[in-house]
Parts: C-alpha cells; sequence; structure tokens
C-alpha cells in the first residue's frame, strides 16, 4: 500500500510542479492552450525531470527518518512502563502476597498447638520466619532458583497442612535437571493458594495437590492440579482487588516472557488445572552439580 501511495504520490507531484513550471515559463509567454501544456508535461518526461522529484524525495526520507525514531521512542516508553508496571507488581505482591487471612489463620493455628505441641508450634513459627524472609527478599525483583521456589511453596504447604490436616496432600514431580533455573520469585505460590483456598480447602473430604515441572526441549512446563472441587468451586479464578492471584501471575509471566508464557486454565468435575511454559538455554540453566551428575552417570 505504501509503494502504491509513493507511486501516486510521485505521479501527483510531477502533474502539480510540471503544471508550476509551464504556468511560469510557456503560459505567462501566450502559449495558453491544452496541446501547449501537454506537449510541455511530455518535454518533462526526461531524465531532467529527476528534478521534480528530489524535494519529494527529500520529503519523504525525512518523513520516515522521523518515523523511526518515532518508533525507537515510542518502544522505549513501552519498555519503561513494562518495566514500572513489573516492578510495581512486585511491590504489590510483597505487600498483599502474604495476605491478612493467611497470616490470622497460621497465628491462631500456632496458638492452638502452644497448648497441644510446643514443638510443632515452633516448627510452624519457624516456617513461617522463612516464608516472610523469601517473601522480603523477593522484594528485589531477582529472579531466584526453583529449587529455592519450591522450598518455599512446602514451607507455604506446611502451614497449610496444619490447619487442614489430612484433608490436604501435597505431591512433586519435579525435573531435577530444572532446579537450577532462574524465575520471577513468588510465580508458582498464587497458583498453589488458588487450588488449596477454592479446589481444596472447601472440600469436605479434601484433595491432593500436584505440582509437575518438566524440562522439555528449549522450555519448561509448569504445572498446579488438584482434584478438588473444579468446575463446582465458586470461584476458580483468584483475581482480587489488590491484583494478587492469577491475574498478577499471568501478568507477571507475560511481562518476563512473552505472551507464549500465559496461564493455561482447565476446569472439570474432577479438578483444576492451571499451567504454563518458559523458554529456556538449554547449556545454561542447569545447576552446576546436576550438570556433574548426570556426567558421573554417563561415566558409569
Amino acid at each position: 500500500m505504501q509503494l502504491v501511495g509513493h507511486a501516486a504520490g510521485i505521479a501527483s507531484f510531477f502533474m502539480v510542479m510540471g503544471t508550476l513550471s509551464y504556468y511560469f515559463t510557456d503560459y505567462v509567454d501566450g502559449l495558453v492552450y491544452f496541446e501547449n501544456w501537454r506537449e510541455y508535461m511530455v518535454e518533462l518526461l526526461n531524465w531532467a525531470a529527476l528534478r521534480f522529484y528530489d524535494q519529494y524525495i527529500i520529503t519523504v526520507g525525512v518523513y520516515y527518518v522521523i518515523k523511526y525514531f518515532q518508533g525507537l521512542q515510542k518502544e522505549e516508553k513501552e519498555k519503561s512502563e513494562l518495566a514500572l508496571k513489573n516492578k510495581e507488581m512486585q511491590i504489590s505482591l510483597l505487600k498483599s502476597q502474604i495476605n491478612p487471612h493467611f497470616l490470622f489463620n497460621t497465628l491462631n493455628s500456632i496458638s492452638t498447638l502452644i497448648h497441644s505441641s510446643k514443638d510443632q508450634a515452633r516448627k510452624v513459627i519457624t516456617q513461617l520466619s522463612d516464608i516472610f524472609r523469601y517473601a522480603l527478599d523477593s522484594h528485589s525483583g531477582k529472579m531466584v532458583k526453583l529449587g529455592h521456589e519450591i522450598d518455599f511453596i512446602e514451607n507455604y504447604i506446611r502451614i497449610q497442612q496444619v490447619r487442614f490436616g489430612d484433608r490436604l496432600k501435597f505431591q512433586k514431580h519435579i525435573d531435577e535437571s530444572c532446579l537450577g533455573l532462574s524465575i520471577p520469585p513468588m510465580i508458582l505460590q498464587p497458583l498453589v493458594e488458588n487450588s488449596v483456598k477454592y479446589g481444596i480447602g472447601p472440600k469436605e473430604d479434601g484433595g491432593t495437590i500436584d505440582l509437575i515441572v518438566k524440562h522439555l526441549k528449549g522450555t519448561v512446563f509448569f504445572e498446579v492440579r488438584d482434584d478438588g472441587l473444579g468446575i463446582n468451586a465458586k470461584k476458580v479464578m483468584d483475581g482480587s482487588a489488590g491484583g494478587v492471584g492469577m491475574t498478577n501471575t499471568d501478568l507477571r509471566l507475560i511481562s518476563y516472557y512473552g505472551p507464549l508464557a500465559t496461564l493455561k486454565v482447565k476446569s472439570s468435575e474432577y479438578g483444576y488445572s492451571v499451567s504454563f511454559s518458559i523458554p529456556i538455554l538449554e547449556s545454561s540453566e542447569m545447576m552446576p552439580e546436576t550438570r556433574q551428575t548426570q556426567t558421573e552417570k554417563q561415566l558409569l
């Protein structure tokens, strides 16, 4: 379309400039008939006519140069806005991720355990401290190792199990080669919390939450699934007013890895599943000890 537009522009420019040139040369000398104008214009259809295009070409060139720099400015602005939005989400995450309900329930559980099992109460306090320490460290916005994220998830689950007891079960299916992968901090916790809050918690006989991490070619696949209420749950997408939950997680993943990393949600009468995939560099995302272990296995 731009080529057609420029062709039409060049033709129009030639007609206008040629007619103006004709007016100030032949027309004022008395050559006022159409044949005179046509003869003049035909004479301009030679290499000398390029002088009429100079101004047009310069104008178009300046336009594209300006447009190019405007595009660069727009791209930089979008990057800055995206970085700012991501930082705001990180701050929101720090302020709201460990929500007051979770803290209240945990403190209530600790209060109960003090009378029945002081050792268990001390253990829960330690786990709660580890959770808050991890949340505070996440404020820097730096990437964390998947192994550390999983430790954090396990602490979170253990505290929830104090409240739900045997009704809440947790299983890990982790590809060990992925433990050294760097990911955004607290990216899995909202997905696990969603399963606890809406899938397992309201279900009378409870259920199991599975965390799956698979190393595929060029990507790592993550999935959090449960056998809770599924489509029978009152609410399955946690998009709270504070911007925390699965909606926030989806935006964070997109800001880090692009639209291909968006969350994929599946819900049925048998449970609920949330998954996403992130790109990796095959040679640099594995822990040194994991690579060493694999080498030793090959030698054996």
